[in-house]
């Protein structure tokens, strides 16, 4: 029998005392203040969440711009937008560091203001005033200058479309002077002032062309620039053969209701491109845009192209490791969970919940590591039945379908604790708000964390953090790591950590290796 006193003595030896309080007024430990950017540039979309609004989480990213210094602020940035895949914190992270007057913002720009959206982002952030200026400055005005006298003809028609501002906004702002004849006849099309046809270059002269003549081929520019003509089954099925791979995904329902697949081939067509390994990879997907484009899939889309993103997504999470050991997964399945992951934005709400993305993560981390073991919590350990074999599309709806209840965040590490189950790693999924289970000193999950390591004493935790958020269940330290968002360097992060191959610094440490000379 074991020594029972000896054990609960351990238990709470060395535990540091909780430092901060949650959304939920419950204790825990707050992250330093690089951590805390990190973590809301990496979830943060500046929407309102289940626990904070658009308002607050922008105030929060501005003051914690204050506390680091700006170096850090570039790197969150450009690792943000290259690794995280994000779009609105890293543009608005550029835009600090324009107020800032920082000389590390010019490496920045070019690595974060990569497309036309990026650009408008941009201007529009700065021109708002939210990061302490309101107008573009010297500096600015330049890069933005040489993006627009730099951009590819593809490049300014995708940046086109969109307004708040619009391309044509930002050019009557900066007054790019261009040296190519053609730049020259774009700008002033864009803005609606005389220019030579001739001019004009191809794709963009072409669809001036078929405005006038739709017996003419199909231009090859973004089809928003098309929706406002009466196009044919067989126009709309040149858009989606010559539209990207992303173009192709977010627009399928789009494509049904066009006739699109009662185009001969088009289905076949549609599917290959969807679950071509390239195209994927070239894309930068998260899995769970794929789980998006499943779910949101009409009945009038073949059963074909829904297999085909079954498919995709088995093939986007070529990034998730096999890693030696023992490992459980912890998705958190509890009622907060349910808010959308990224914010929600009125009409345009994302139908993907936290939940979904914790589902999607313990789903492929169950496919890749044989006799990994799968324990979804809120207010205890809910069982729920999972095939390693099944896909994880499939696992994953069956773990997004459970939900409610509180959060408590160690019962996890208690359950196995009293079974004595042993695991190398666990990795936790979950937006850290535990309740359930206060304690006057430290969290339970530090508790029960500590007791799990005296029968494991090589074991690792990973909290993933899938929300915005400045505090954590589990105190950052050397067998600890805590990191947000959601992209697949997650995955490669966590088996660096669970190789011992991370810095002291754990993931903020990744971030400060940024070099912001290098290339993209």
């Amino acid at each position: 029998m074991a020594n029972v006193q000896l054990f609960q003595t351990l238990k709470g030896r060395f535990l540091a005392p909780a430092n901060a309080a949650n959304a939920c007024n419950a204790p825990a430990y707050q992250m330093s203040a690089k951590h805390q950017l990190a973590q809301y540039a990496a979830t943060g979309c500046l929407n309102a969440t289940y626990y904070a609004s658009a308002e607050a989480q922008l105030a929060k990213l501005l003051e914690l711009s204050e506390q680091v210094d700006v170096t850090f602020i570039a790197q969150t940035a450009v690792y943000c937008r290259e690794r995280g895949y994000m779009k609105d914190t890293p543009a608005l992270l550029a835009a600090v560091l324009a107020a800032k007057g920082a000389p590390e913002l010019a490496p920045t720009f070019k690595r974060v203001i990569n497309n036309g959206k990026m650009l408008r982002n941009f201007v529009q952030i700065v021109r708002s005033g939210a990061a302490g200026r309101k107008s573009l400055g010297t500096r600015p005005k330049k890069l933005v200058q040489a993006w627009l006298n730099h951009a590819t003809e593809a490049q300014l028609l995708s940046a086109s479309v969109g307004n708040a501002p619009s391309l044509a906004d930002v050019v009557k702002m900066v007054h790019p002077k261009p040296a190519e004849a053609w730049r020259e006849a774009f700008f002033a099309w864009l803005i609606g002032k005389p220019y030579k046809v001739d001019a004009l270059p191809p794709a963009l002269k072409a669809f001036e062309a078929y405005k006038a003549d739709q017996s003419l081929p199909l231009p090859e520019v973004p089809f928003q620039m098309l929706t406002a003509l009466d196009l044919s089954a067989a126009a709309w099925a040149q858009i989606a053969r010559n539209g990207g791979w992303q173009m192709v995904r977010m627009n399928l329902n789009t494509f049904a209701r066009h006739g699109v697949f009662d185009v001969p081939g088009m289905t076949e067509l549609v599917a290959a491109k969807l679950r071509d390994p390239e195209a994927i990879a070239k894309a930068g997907v998260f899995p769970y845009q794929l789980m998006a484009a499943y779910k949101a899939a009409s009945d009038e889309v073949p059963h074909v192209v829904c297999e085909a993103l079954q498919d995709a997504l088995e093939i986007a999470l070529v990034n998730v490791p096999e890693i030696g050991g023992k490992i459980v997964i912890c998705p958190d399945v509890s009622g907060s969970m349910h808010s959308p992951v990224s914010g929600y934005r009125g009409s345009a709400t994302s139908a993907m919940r936290c939940i979904d993305v914790a589902a999607l993560v313990s789903a492929a981390m169950l496919r890749k590591n044989q006799g990994a073991l799968v324990m979804p919590f809120e207010n205890v350990v809910v069982k729920c039945d999972l095939n390693p074999r099944d896909s994880v599309m499939s696992n994953a709806q069956k773990l997004a379908a459970i939900g409610g209840g509180g959060t408590n965040c160690s019962a996890p590490l208690a359950l196995m604790n009293h079974r004595g189950i042993k695991a190398d790693l666990v990795i936790y999924v979950s937006d850290n708000e535990s309740w359930m289970d206060q304690r006057q000193k430290g969290t339970a999950t530090m508790v029960e964390w500590n007791f799990f390591k005296v029968r494991n004493p090589h074991a690792r935790l990973v909290c993933i953090d899938c929300t915005p958020n400045a505090t954590t269940q589990a105190q950052e330290r050397d067998d600890v790591l805590n990191i947000g968002g959601f992209s697949d360097d997650v995955f490669k992060i966590i088996a660096a950590f669970s190789a011992g191959q991370l810095g002291a610094d754990h993931w903020v440490g990744e971030i400060s290796a940024v070099q912001l000379q290098s290339a993209a």
